[in-house]
């Protein structure tokens, strides 16, 4: 079994992911500015939860190759990506006191929850299969819009945003992702029951998703 199988499997679920109209909107610098600061105080607060479980993976790890592979993730959610959001959203008239003070929306809490939960009653595989979703879609989302002349980066206001994802390091950190998950379910049967419930791990946590997507919209109406 291999990551690209997961995907595969989940195949209407994970387009729906990557190519949501959200997506879409930031791309050419139409996504509302409320729905974009909406998602970008949850993803703060996302973020946080996600380092956790990237802690946890330490935690569960069975050797001190997979405790040091964990750490560097961990380093990025916390010195780089929420860095990222805490600028952007200065920008904007929201400050770091307040986004730590933000409520937790309904989907939040479902999917940081979901992968935790999924992280401490399994082993490192379940957790990494709950966190690939997050970890390797945006990965893919950021390398699809810059490869596609109808993204607009000139005068877009989500340019930083699109520009992190779709960045050197970012993708690199996506390919050790993908190694990393490749290595871990390599000796599962394609067909076993093992390997269909990883798969629905990973459709649960790519549903989840498409929620957070979808829970800006829901916010401003």
């Amino acid at each position: 079994m291999n990551t690209q199988q997961l995907i595969q499997a989940c195949q209407q679920e994970w387009q729906a992911y990557i190519e949501h109209d959200f997506v879409h909107q930031l791309a050419n610098g139409t996504l509302q500015h409320d729905v974009f600061l909406h998602y970008l105080k949850q993803d703060f607060l996302f973020l946080k939860q996600y380092s956790r479980a990237y802690a946890l993976a330490i935690y569960k790890a069975k050797n001190l190759a997979q405790m040091r592979h964990a750490l560097p993730s961990l380093h990025n959610l916390l010195d780089c990506e929420i860095g990222h959001h805490i600028e952007f959203c200065q920008k904007w008239g929201v400050s770091e006191q307040e986004m730590e003070a933000e409520t937790e929306d309904f989907g939040t809490v479902a999917y940081t929850r979901y992968v935790l939960d999924t992280g401490s009653a399994g082993d490192l595989v379940d957790l990494y299969v709950a966190l690939a979703p997050c970890a390797i879609g945006y990965g893919v989302i950021g390398d699809n819009l810059a490869q596609r002349e109808t993204t607009v980066l000139h005068g877009n206001p989500y340019q930083s945003w699109l520009e992190m994802y779709a960045s050197e390091e970012f993708q690199q950190s996506v390919v050790a992702c993908i190694d990393n998950l490749d290595q871990l379910i390599a000796d599962i049967p394609d067909q076993s029951e093992r390997a269909k419930e990883l798969i629905e791990v990973f459709r649960t946590a790519t549903r989840m998703e498409i929620a957070f997507w979808e829970q800006g919209y829901n916010a401003v109406k």
